[in-house]
Formats: C-alpha cells, structure tokens, sequence
C-alpha cells in the first residue's frame, strides 16, 4: 500500500492564478524527488454542513474556494526522505508564508496509510 499526504486550503478567488502556479512549480518539484502523484483539485460541489464540512473546517470567507490536495508516495519513508529533500530545494526558497497566495493559518494536512486502493 502507498502512503498519502492530504491538504485542504482556502484561496481568495482573485488569487487562484497564482496559486495554480505556485502549486506547478512545487508539484514538478514533489515529482523530481519521486512522488508519484500531485494533485490539485478546487472545490466545485461542497456545502457548508450542519456540523463540519470543507468551508468550515478551513472557516470560508464569502471570497475564497477550498483547494483539496494529495501528494502519493510509494511508502512513509519515502515520502519522509522527499519532503525533506523539497523543503531543502533552493527553487522554493523564495517561499515565504507571508506573501503566499492562501491563509496557510488555516490550512489544515496530514499524513495517511492507504487501506484501499482499487
């Protein structure tokens, strides 16, 4: 089984462009060092729920979408030794959490084992 990194993210509409390709550059990264995919997906069809949903786990303003995203790995180790290798890439250097395309206060991610995979 392989090994998942999931994000969810809110981005103000007018800074999508951006973010796409912010998310680009990092993902041709992630794939160099051997993910085996990244996926970035915006939200088309989520409502606000009773309880919990996508706009309110990342607490949606009026302006934004959520972005859902996966990064696949072929195992936790593998996915250990890549993300170190892409937080040390100079090519991303230049990203500072303060002139980022999205509130990365209210992003939200987390590393998951595959149970089924059909």
């Amino acid at each position: 089984m392989r090994y998942v990194d999931g994000f969810v993210v809110p981005v103000p509409k007018e800074n999508l462009a951006a973010y796409r390709r912010l998310a680009r550059k990092a993902g041709a990264i992630w794939k160099e060092y051997g993910a085996l995919e990244y996926v970035e997906c915006v939200a088309d069809d989520v409502q606000p729920g009773k309880r919990t949903s996508f706009p309110q786990s990342v607490k949606l303003k009026p302006d934004e979408v959520v972005v859902f995203s996966w990064i696949v790995y072929k195992s936790r180790a593998q996915r250990d030794r890549i993300n170190k290798q892409v937080m040390a890439d100079p090519r991303l250097a230049d990203m500072d959490p303060k002139s980022m395309p999205f509130d990365g206060k209210r992003m939200f991610w987390g590393g998951f084992k595959t149970i089924v995979e059909l």
